[in-house]
């Protein structure tokens, strides 16, 4: 098999190393490796690493006037090794006028101010949960009923009017963070929500927010049930017929945009163009990569809307989304869906257990064998480079998976036919001898991405992908992916499996 090229040009970026503030609670690290060419070329790159859909405006802190931010206008004006941006969406003329930056839901198409008001554009669940503020009447009822209750120990006598009022405002702030939240998530909600007012305890009750999490979980379906019929597509795809009863689409991996409306003035058919376009653009010799990257930020509900309500195979997904299936579109989809930088996040959160592991895998190598041959690798390199890979290799073993679920060996005088059959999700090592030449994705037994350098890069690119095209995990690998995701990424890791405990 001729060595797999990779047919995709790279973003030029900055060497900086960038702090992205979005919102005063989203603040993003970027690390970046070449020099920009223009500053479109840096807004693009932007863009597609923070997954914006619109155009916007960057800042950058000026020490001519004290270090208070000013429009960058010229690349000159960044500084060589560090700098802090500011990233404030162009206002469209739908939408009113607003001086707040980026919300961490700002994979949508609206503006941070309408953001609290978009069921479908969510942030990362919080911790802790902050009870909300209730109507003025209703808080003035608390204040009181907790004042009596630090008294004497009062109890306070709610009528069903303030009870509904309470539950309303709960489950309307539990959505923005997600559409069916956990069991411990309903706790946590109920706990909160009588710790911050105790007169509202449950009398004879041990724990005294039990009766609260029930009350909770009603009314988060009848909430739902209000925004299905309103229209809301992430909930719509879940509306029951007459037929056999369909396995529920919702978020499983902690997406905080998981099947978004289609953006205010836009509709199917505007969007149906742009997804031609980029086919279009795909074919050519010379890839406008800006245009490719503001058309798939726009047509994103559009491709979830395919991927959730029906989903496709992957090769399938690859002939209507090419754009979809290279690096820097993978990442973008992945910012998107989870309002994290996929690479930058996943290298960070494997160094930072890079010799817990290492640990962990001398005490076993004694009794698993591969875990021996994988650490001896490091006699010769003991780069961080080579410490990565190890690590990834490592893991199913560690585990007690099946390693060759994960990554398969090529040689490449084999075919493509030949080296992907049988691999459902996985990862090609394609070497000549004892080279190792590049990585290949593959899914459902077709190469979807290759051209990656090494093992690490292409182990983010198949969680990438997954996310992207909303595939399950492989039941032989759970753990590993359970690591990759909640440990790795740190994307919905509160409950992490026993087995994967012991890593962290």
């Amino acid at each position: 098999m001729p060595r797999p090229q990779d047919v995709h040009t790279q973003i030029p970026v900055s060497k900086v190393l960038l702090r992205i503030i979005l919102s005063k609670d989203d603040i993003r690290k970027i690390h970046t490796d070449s020099e920009p060419e223009t500053l479109d070329s840096f807004h693009s790159f932007l863009k597609c690493k923070l997954g914006l859909h619109r155009d916007f405006v960057v800042q950058f802190q000026d020490p001519d006037f004290g270090n208070e931010f000013c429009n960058l206008t010229s690349l000159s004006e960044l500084p060589e090794e560090k700098a802090t941006l500011k990233v404030i969406l162009k206002q469209t003329p739908e939408s009113p006028r607003t001086d707040s930056t980026l919300d961490t839901a700002s994979l949508s198409s609206l503006s941070s101010s309408s953001l609290e008001d978009t069921p479908t554009c969510r942030r990362l669940w919080p911790d802790p949960f902050v009870t909300p503020q209730f109507s003025y009447d209703v808080e003035l009822k608390l204040k009181r009923g907790n004042e009596a209750f630090q008294e004497s120990g009062t109890l306070l006598n709610i009528s069903k009017d303030t009870k509904s009022e309470i539950l309303d405002k709960l489950a309307e702030e539990m959505y923005k963070y997600s559409a069916y939240p956990s069991p411990e998530q309903y706790d946590l909600v109920a706990q909160n929500l009588v710790k911050k007012h105790p007169c509202l305890r449950e009398p004879g009750s041990v724990k005294g927010w039990y009766c609260w999490k029930f009350s909770l979980q009603f009314k988060m379906g009848n909430y739902r049930n209000k925004l299905r019929v309103s229209g809301c597509s992430e909930l719509k795809v879940n509306c029951r017929n007459s037929g056999p009863k369909q396995k529920l689409k919702k978020a499983k991996k902690a997406e905080v945009s998981f099947l978004p409306d289609i953006p205010e003035g836009k509709t199917q058919n505007v969007l149906e163009e742009e997804r031609a376009a980029i086919v279009a653009e795909m074919k050519k010799k010379r890839v406008d990569w800006k245009k490719v990257t503001d058309m798939m930020a726009s047509t994103f509900s559009l491709r979830r809307k395919e991927i959730v309500e029906q989903p496709p195979l992957g090769a399938e997904v690859k002939a209507r989304w090419p754009a979809l299936f290279t690096d820097e579109q993978i990442e973008a989809e992945f910012a998107r869906l989870t309002s994290t930088d996929l690479w930058a996040t996943f290298v960070s959160g494997l160094d930072q257990y890079l010799e817990r592991f290492l640990q962990m895998y001398r005490a076993k190598s004694h009794c698993i064998q591969t875990l021996s041959s994988l650490l001896s690798l490091l006699d010769d390199d003991n780069s961080v480079q080579k410490k990565r890979a190890v690590i990834l290799r490592g893991l199913p073993h560690f585990l007690r998976e099946d390693p060759s679920k994960l990554l398969k060996t090529a040689e490449t005088t084999e075919s493509e036919e030949q080296v992907a059959k049988g691999v459902n999700i996985g990862i090609l090592l394609i070497q000549e001898e004892e080279d190792v030449l590049d990585f290949s994705v593959v899914l459902e037994e077709q190469i979807v991405l290759n051209g990656i350098r090494d093992f690490p890069h292409a182990g983010a690119m198949l969680v990438g992908l997954l996310f992207a095209l909303n595939i399950d995990y492989p039941k032989e690998l759970r753990y590993t992916f359970e690591v990759f995701q909640e440990v790795l990424l740190n994307i919905g890791g509160e409950q992490c499996s026993a087995r994967v405990q012991t890593l962290v």
